[in-house]
């Protein structure tokens, strides 16, 4: 799965599981929230002030 900002965190986490734990290290929380399940990679990086393209970078690592 290539992982890109537009990736909806719900449809990363349904594809590749056990990319949850990189998420976890970076500050996100919340993936178990409903309203997650739906944000892109950029919108959530942006509520948490996650740089975007580091986080892309080690999901697609």
């Amino acid at each position: 799965m290539k992982i890109e900002k537009t990736t909806k965190i719900g449809d990363l986490l349904q594809e590749a599981p056990e990319k949850a734990d990189i998420l976890l290290e970076a500050g996100m929380h919340c993936l178990g929230c409903p309203a997650s399940q739906a944000e892109t990679l950029e919108e959530a990086c942006d509520v948490h002030g996650i740089d975007v393209n580091d986080l892309v970078e080690k999901l697609n690592s």
